[in-house]
């Protein structure tokens, strides 16, 4: 499937009106759609299992979203088929009284997957330049007043391609997903929560008042996605009123980076394939 279009490049005017929600590209059905993610999380895993042997790169996939779009969701199914082991899910929640008194990037530097491992972020340091920019959070962070400027979101943005700039460098490959819902599908998944018991937990009087602020954070996605999308760092921006369709263009895109990786089985020495043999002899003696 192509998902060239829902991957954002570089210094593009890129606008959320242009990304249709409802959008599920050719596919005809549902269950096209899923057989197709099931083939992607068999490759994924493949994929998995080469990098954590190879030990040399790890994987961090950001995912970030208006409440209800499908985070959860989507990191419980895309990544159904990997192996626990080497995954890491981490989610970003407010920041606590340690957290505050460090930088704002600290708290994902202590969480990054180490080599051959795949890390998640749900919610991320993005929250910096999203839900900080929309509340005006800026001043309750302790940060000296002369770095509070007219500037400042800039500077974040800046401090931000320069901070995945550095990961890239050191093998930590990067790549953002903001799944992009409607506002009257947001007012339906928020209808469901309450009206399915079962749901209940999930249901926040907090999402109603945030959805008063569904324009400013639309810009603030906006802004951010223009800012910070890179090559080395994409951001793909995903349909996701229909939930099938966007679990598929996120392993499609998480399939795609894998596979442009220089991955490969550790090659033995001859010396070490000699030692191999000379093992395999003495189990076959015994």
């Amino acid at each position: 499937m192509d998902i060239s279009k829902f991957k954002i490049e570089p210094d593009s005017r890129f606008k959320i009106a242009d990304i249709e929600p409802n959008d599920t590209g050719k596919l005809e059905s549902k269950e096209e759609a899923e057989k197709l993610l099931a083939k992607n999380i068999e490759r994924m895993a493949e994929l998995q299992d080469i990098l954590y042997a190879q030990d040399k790169y790890a994987l961090l996939f950001i995912f970030q979203a208006i409440d209800t779009a499908g985070k959860d969701g989507a990191i419980k199914h895309v990544m159904a088929g990997l192996n626990p082991q080497s995954t890491h899910v981490h989610s970003f929640k407010q920041p606590s009284a340690e957290e505050l008194d460090h930088d704002y990037l600290w708290r994902a530097s202590k969480n990054l997957p180490e080599r051959g491992q795949i890390g998640i972020f749900n919610r991320s340091y993005y929250e910096e330049v999203l839900v900080v920019k929309v509340h005006n959070l800026v001043r309750s962070q302790q940060i000296p007043e002369e770095f509070i400027t007219s500037d400042i979101w800039k500077d974040r943005y800046r401090q931000i391609r320069d901070y995945e700039k550095y990961l890239y460098e050191n093998g930590i490959i990067v790549v953002k997903f903001f799944l992009h819902i409607s506002k009257e599908e947001q007012k339906k998944r928020l209808l469901a929560r309450i009206d399915d018991e079962s749901k209940n937990w999930k249901f926040s009087s907090a999402d109603i008042t945030e959805r008063q602020y569904w324009e400013d954070y639309q810009q603030c996605y906006q802004d951010t996605i223009r800012e910070t999308s890179a090559n080395y760092a994409p951001w793909y921006v995903i349909p996701s009123n229909k939930k099938w369709f966007s679990r598929l263009i996120i392993s499609q895109a998480i399939v795609a980076t894998m596979e442009k990786l220089n991955l490969e089985y550790p090659k033995l020495s001859d010396v070490q394939k000699k030692n191999l043999l000379e093992c395999k002899q003495k189990l076959e003696q015994e």
